[in-house]
């Protein structure tokens, strides 16, 4: 396959990505904070240090963003965001507000600095009458980009480079990133990139960029075992990550203080991360609310220490396909974009199995406050990749042959 095989998938993936611009975001309101939290650091002040219904940023409301609240009005909410402690009391100050299209808008934003540049940039050049457009172009470019990049590492590794297509064309990706421009499709190319890097022994560069995927969304970091050599003492492209990722937080430090956590503890209380009340559902089907948070981090470890005893004895795509499906089975989100990332790795490890877990969480997303059902639905998934990898490692019948033969040769 050649650079006309790349060039025909490209021009497809781009195809796919049209229709998504043609509608405001569908499956989530989450471009519309992007949207916000980029105009507010053009304006000189943080979305870590302010909610975007407070007063003192009247100014940079617009008739997109909030169709019920002119500059003029008053919310009569100011000064700096306080964020409870109780469960239920998150979740009244996270709900939604009809005058606004931009979720929770009552507490700061939770997206990280890198994610944070990516919604300055794209403010910088999108009219405000513009809405979401400017970072749903973006989000499609990014994703026709990871195509791209795609292809010519399966062709340089003498793949067949029409496998980029199930990233390419994926109604997923279509869907989360033309249309909901979702910033995981960011955290994916930076994702596949760092993992292209690692496996041509780039470590620093590889460091710099998974850390940089890091803060983009947080869920990067999972795949830190993966990258960590531990046997032969190279520990530079985790050293790298982790040290790009906080330098990124320094900025926002300086200007928002402590603030710069942003809603993150607010978010994993009202999602049920803090207490294992409404997430692992597969854990749920067999274990009490207080059980599966101690399960879900025995879980987490083991799998982490895994990946360190897998590292150098298959390819580094393959141990952070695993490793990241995994955490999302044993977490079990109801947002489909998270598993963005996922698919790009099940393209370059060719562990297309995978793809199931993100398929599965758009059932899951659609059968929310249905704990049984979620479990279910994720438990199918999990038994479609179990039986791939079985079928995978199971020797043919040809083969046992041989090894019986050589067996008895020796």
């Amino acid at each position: 396959m050649g650079k006309r095989a790349v060039l025909t998938v490209v021009a497809i993936a781009a195809a796919c990505q049209v229709p998504g611009l043609l509608a405001a975001p569908i499956t989530s309101t989450d471009s519309y904070r992007y949207v916000w939290d980029g105009r507010v650091q053009l304006a000189g002040s943080s979305p870590y240090s302010h909610v975007p219904l407070a007063d003192e940023l009247a100014r940079l409301r617009d008739p997109v963003l909030f169709p019920g609240l002119s500059p003029a009005d008053r919310s009569g909410i100011t000064g700096r965001p306080q964020l409870p402690h109780d469960s239920a009391a998150v979740a009244a100050l996270s709900a939604d507000d009809p005058r606004t299209k931009i979720n929770r808008p009552r507490v700061p934003t939770i997206y990280p600095p890198v994610a944070q540049a990516y919604f300055s940039a794209i403010a910088l050049v999108t009219p405000w009458s513009a809405g979401t457009f400017g970072l749903q172009v973006a989000a499609a470019a990014l994703a026709v980009a990871l195509t791209a990049l795609l292809a010519l590492e399966l062709r340089r590794l003498n793949r067949d480079p029409r496998w980029a297509l199930l990233w390419g064309w994926s109604p997923i990706v279509a869907l989360e990133a033309a249309n909901a421009a979702h910033v995981d499709v960011l955290a994916a190319l930076l994702v596949a990139a760092a993992v292209i890097l690692a496996a041509r022994r780039r470590p620093v560069l590889a460091g710099l960029l998974l850390g940089a995927a890091a803060a983009t969304k947080l869920l990067p970091l999972l795949l830190l075992p993966a990258f960590t050599a531990v046997r032969r003492r190279d520990l530079r492209t985790p050293l790298v990550a982790v040290g790009t990722f906080v330098a990124s937080y320094l900025p926002h430090l300086l200007a928002a203080g402590t603030l710069v956590i942003g809603f993150l503890p607010g978010y994993l209380t009202q999602e049920g991360f803090s207490d294992g009340s409404s997430r692992s559902a597969i854990l749920a089907l067999v274990l009490p609310p207080e059980a599966r948070q101690l399960a879900a981090g025995l879980l987490a470890v083991t799998l982490a220490v895994l990946a360190l005893h897998r590292h150098g004895r298959e390819p580094i795509a393959v141990t952070c396909c695993w490793l990241y499906g995994a955490a999302l089975l044993i977490t079990t989100p109801t947002y489909p974009w998270y598993g963005l990332p996922l698919i790009a790795l099940a393209v370059l490890a060719g562990r297309f199995e995978w793809i199931a877990v993100p398929l599965a969480s758009y059932l899951a997303y659609a059968s929310f406050g249905h704990e049984t059902r979620q479990g279910l639905i994720y438990v199918a998934a999990a038994v479609i990749v179990v039986t791939a990898i079985t079928v995978r490692h199971r020797p043919t019948p040809g083969n046992r042959f041989d090894e019986l033969i050589g067996a008895r040769q020796h």
